[in-house]
């Protein structure tokens, strides 16, 4: 077993795959600098459930869902959505409240600083995570210092893709979440249900983090290899049954993630199941210009992916608001 980290800052800096950041920029110094929209429709139909489309600003997915369910009666558990969304940040997104036969309140109350009901019909589903069709992103990067040939170099190669990464924030403020799956998966502790989920998450990505990593430092992250499960190269997020991969890249990942195979032994005990995930992010209409000292990137995401992914390849992101 490898010791892992006590300090995971730098282990979270993966390899580069464009060229290397070549500017620096202030990320989120105000929430209008990251914009999310949903790409989303939600059928409008007669049903039991009501979806309210909200635009929020400084406030995290959850909050509003328990506003939304304390303003209906109903449970937290009766509000669904299609996926976090950044707390700094402004954000459009999709809620469902199952009210079954309750009359449908008023949803006025719901709008404040924070909260903006845009729109809302009937339907006949719970809405849940990862069923919408992705993200639209407009993010500005405020006060570039650097290179900006270099950074143009780079721009001109992000719409083809970059490496799939697991972004920072899946692994807690200063890698927390990690530090309770070391915990978990190497002594034997106990914890909290809901941080158990947040650790059994960030050591899936973690150890698919660790082998997009290597692949990118070999350059064949987008090289389909000899036993590659699917047709386009993929990464392992762990769990139980076998492995698909075979030959090349079964040996690979086995090398990578062979250090950690207590955590590999606790994920498989947590019940999970052995999936994978493609180890390119391809940007959608993507498009960039530079207002005055300032870069503005916009491009659409799918579900379960991260823009910071993205913006890595380009910029190093000084952290304008303290969020993580």
């Amino acid at each position: 077993m490898t010791d892992s980290p006590t300090d995971w800052t730098q282990a979270l800096d993966w390899p580069r795959a464009l060229g290397g950041a070549a500017i620096e920029g202030d990320f989120r110094s105000v929430a209008e600098d990251f914009v999310v929209d949903e790409l989303a429709a939600p059928p409008l139909a007669d049903g039991e459930h009501v979806y309210l489309q909200i635009r929020k600003r400084g406030a995290n997915t959850g909050w509003v869902a328990q506003q939304l369910a304390q303003l209906a009666g109903v449970r937290n558990q009766d509000v669904g959505y299609y996926g976090l969304k950044d707390r700094h940040a402004v954000t459009t997104q999709w809620f469902s409240v199952w009210l079954g036969r309750k009359p449908e309140p008023d949803w006025t109350p719901v709008n404040s600083d924070e909260i903006a009901l845009l729109q809302h019909h009937r339907g006949p589903r719970k809405l849940r995570r990862g069923e919408h069709g992705g993200n639209r992103f407009a993010i500005r990067l405020r006060n570039i210092r650097g290179d900006r040939e270099a950074a143009e170099r780079v721009l001109a190669r992000l719409a083809g893709g970059v490496p799939n990464y697991f972004g920072e924030q899946r692994f807690g403020r200063a890698g927390g979440n990690l530090d309770t799956a070391r915990r978990l998966a190497e002594e034997g502790g106990r914890s909290r249900r809901s941080d158990r989920a947040f650790a059994m998450s960030a050591a899936r990505s973690w150890l698919f983090n660790l082998v997009l990593a290597e692949r990118v430092r070999m350059q064949n992250w987008q090289q389909p290899l000899a036993g590659e499960p699917d047709v386009q190269p993929s990464g392992p997020l762990w769990g139980r049954g076998r492995n698909p991969a075979a030959d090349v890249v079964a040996e690979l990942e086995q090398r990578v993630t062979g250090p950690w195979r207590a955590w590999c032994d606790w994920l498989e005990h947590c019940g999970l199941q052995q999936e994978r995930r493609p180890l390119l992010l391809q940007p959608a209409a993507f498009e960039y210009e530079w207002p005055e000292e300032d870069l503005v990137l916009r491009f659409a995401l799918p579900p379960g992916t991260f823009a910071t992914a993205v913006l890595r390849e380009v910029a190093v992101l000084a952290n304008g608001s303290g969020a993580t």
